[in-house]
């Protein structure tokens, strides 16, 4: 009968210069080797978990949740939870340590891992030689965690494993604690080793050749076949059958987390849809007040539907909210994007821009079909958008709300200077290297740029360096703040994923990013800043005092013929969206009259539309001089 194990230490490379696998890596190889699971254990981190989640979806295998921590005044330990409440309070826990430290780092004590409840699994690995550590084990861990605890028995053909065993059988007689097998794995394959030495010298701003303390002494780290598990833990069935026990006990799984928008955002004793249909009823009639077209009415009537149906209300007020309080507090802003063809967003004052005038579809925001949750961008005056983000932590608290991550990943010049520095190249080789290659180009042909700048590709050198460079660019390298995604709950949101500090002063930040928010189908709301809407606000400011004209982003007059006639001579410089070379370029060919030809002019000059072939437009320029290019039906509705 074949072993039934599970890995419940597992690091990847979000415990960011530690580990040199993606975690859709390990989950992938866990399950090709035919083990019963896998638990994602980073240290004091929950950022890679989604990733995992992801991948162990894609393959069917058993996929835990955990994570690794140093407590200060005690020994390593992993923490898995057993269910939904006691992964909340792994959240909090690690929430609690990130916010006492500075970005990057955790501080935790074995008091706050005592505090953690019934309902959580530990292993903890003894320090070898650690003074009164029998006590420490029997009457702190024991005693707290019960059943639930256990001694990390990981051995990976050190110079005597049979020793190593015979102390923790010693250690399990003495506390009460069984033994428990895992692997401390840090990379899927055994080639990875390197990476993992690679990184490891990152992270210690030195070179490989200097790394031997914090270096692994063996090649031991990866995901091992069955076969050699079982024989490497032959005189301890007991800690490899304890995987699965453990592994039963740990119920929890992420598709169990139930996302709760905010409700505050209604008035007490009114539904929140029901304040939405107000509001939006009571700025259709601002917008028209000579009576809302029939037209109007009938659009209006399916968006609040729909919305209703897929209960996205609440997402609309948090946004409208955000507005008024701009308002105010006589901040511009401007709702764009697909958002901009909604005409509830018109109605709430989100975006100046009327729907009605280019007859889009609503459902290319929000569908049923496509079960996205909407995404509205709102760009705020650049100067003043940190009063809107503020305003957001006063409403909501600090528990309840944060800004989304970004992953800070390795492009491809990145990733070179930084393994050279690690195999000690010589520093005018790597910058020589690093400015001919491009910024995220997976298809470079490093080889060739090698040889450009006299690197031997064959040598032993060349080759570890072509694999350790090709292999680093898309690691993650650390977790920074998304520009103005904002996450909030409606309860604590350090219960859904924990909560760090931001390098920038009175900013906390989740430890996921926007793809791992819509895996788990979590909303956000984008509070963005635009330097172009400072520049009107001025311009607004200028024109009021000289002409006493008071003007707003939807009084500005819209087809103004000498404000065309300077873009169709591409004298935009400074213009938001039509100021890039390739914008200029293209203007005078096809010469917009309006703000439709505009808008399709954009969108004809973007990376999408060209490189998936819908369009040629500097072909149909030349075969259509002197007009506005639509090329085809699908560019309409960008």
């Amino acid at each position: 009968m074949p072993l039934r194990y599970v890995e419940l230490h597992c690091k990847s490379n979000f415990s960011f210069l530690e580990a040199a696998s993606h975690p859709a890596e390990l989950v992938e190889q866990a399950e090709a080797l035919g083990y019963h699971g896998i638990a994602l254990t980073d240290r004091h981190s929950l950022a890679g978990v989604v990733r995992g989640f992801g991948a162990a979806k894609d393959v069917a295998i058993p996929y835990l949740v955990g994570a690794e921590i140093h407590p200060r005044d005690a020994p390593m330990m992993v923490l898995w939870p057993t269910d939904r409440a006691a992964y909340g309070r792994l959240c909090r826990l690690l929430s609690r340590g990130r916010m006492r430290a500075e970005k990057g780092q955790c501080d935790l004590s074995w008091d706050d891992v005592a505090q953690l409840g019934d309902a959580m699994m530990l292993g903890v690995r003894p320090e070898a030689g650690a003074p009164r550590q029998d006590r420490f084990l029997r009457e702190s861990v024991h005693e707290c965690f019960g059943d639930r605890a256990s001694l990390l028995l990981e051995l990976h053909h050190g110079i005597d494993d049979a020793a190593t065993l015979a102390e923790y059988r010693r250690l399990e007689n003495a506390t009460g604690l069984p033994l428990l097998a895992a692997g401390d794995v840090h990379y899927h394959v055994p080639r990875r080793a390197v990476v993992q030495d690679c990184v490891t010298a990152i992270r210690n701003a030195t070179t490989i050749d200097q790394i031997h303390a914090e270096r692994f002494p063996n090649w031991q780290r990866h995901l091992r076949p069955l076969e050699e598990i079982e024989r490497l833990y032959r005189d301890a069935p007991d800690a490899l059958a304890r995987t699965v026990d453990v592994a039963e006990r740990c119920e929890f799984r992420l598709d169990e987390l139930r996302y709760e928008y905010p409700q505050e955002i209604a008035p007490p004793g009114i539904a929140p849809i029901e304040h939405l249909r107000r509001l939006t009823w009571a700025g259709a009639k601002q917008r028209w007040p000579g009576g809302v077209p029939q037209r109007v009415v009938e659009i209006l009537r399916h968006e609040i539907k729909l919305i209703a149906d897929l209960h996205y209300e609440a997402y609309f007020l948090t946004v409208w909210d955000l507005v008024r309080f701009a308002k105010q507090r006589s901040i511009l802003c401007q709702g764009r994007g697909s958002a901009a063809n909604s005409a509830v967003c018109y109605c709430l004052g989100i975006t100046s821009v009327d729907p009605t005038q280019a007859d889009l579809l609503f459902e290319r925001f929000i569908s049923r079909e496509r079960n996205e949750a909407p995404d509205i961008d709102v760009d705020f005056e650049h100067q003043r958008r940190e009063e809107v983000l503020q305003y957001l932590y006063e409403k909501f608290g600090r528990q309840s709300a944060g800004m989304t991550a970004a992953v800070t990943t390795y492009r491809t010049r990145s990733a070179i200077r930084e393994v050279g520095k690690a195999l000690g190249v010589s520093y005018d080789t790597i910058d020589r290297l690093a400015k001919i290659a491009s910024g995220f180009d997976r298809k470079l042909d490093l080889a060739a740029r090698m040889r450009d700048v006299g690197m031997d590709i064959d040598s032993p050198l060349g080759k570890r360096f072509a694999y350790l460079t090709e292999t680093l660019i898309g690691f993650p390298r650390h977790l920074s703040q998304h520009v103005g995604g904002m996450v909030m709950t409606a309860g604590n949101l350090s219960e859904l994923c924990p909560i760090e500090n931001a390098a920038m002063p009175d900013r906390t930040v989740i430890q996921w990013d926007k793809d791992d928010l819509d895996e788990l189908g979590i909303l956000k709301v984008d509070v963005l800043s635009l330097g172009m809407l400072s520049a009107i606000r001025r311009c607004f400011d200028l024109v009021s005092a000289h002409h006493g004209r008071e003007l707003s982003l939807s009084t500005i007059p819209p087809d103004d013929r000498a404000t065309y006639d300077m873009i169709c001579e591409a004298d935009t410089v400074g213009v938001f969206q039509i100021e890039s070379r390739a914008q200029m370029s293209m203007l005078p060919r096809l010469r917009p009259r309006c703000f439709y030809d505009l808008v399709i002019e954009v969108a004809i000059v973007r990376p999408g539309p060209i490189q998936g072939q819908m369009v040629h437009p500097f072909l149909a320029a030349r075969e259509n001089p002197g007009s506005v290019i639509y090329p085809n039906d699908a560019i309409r509705g960008v």
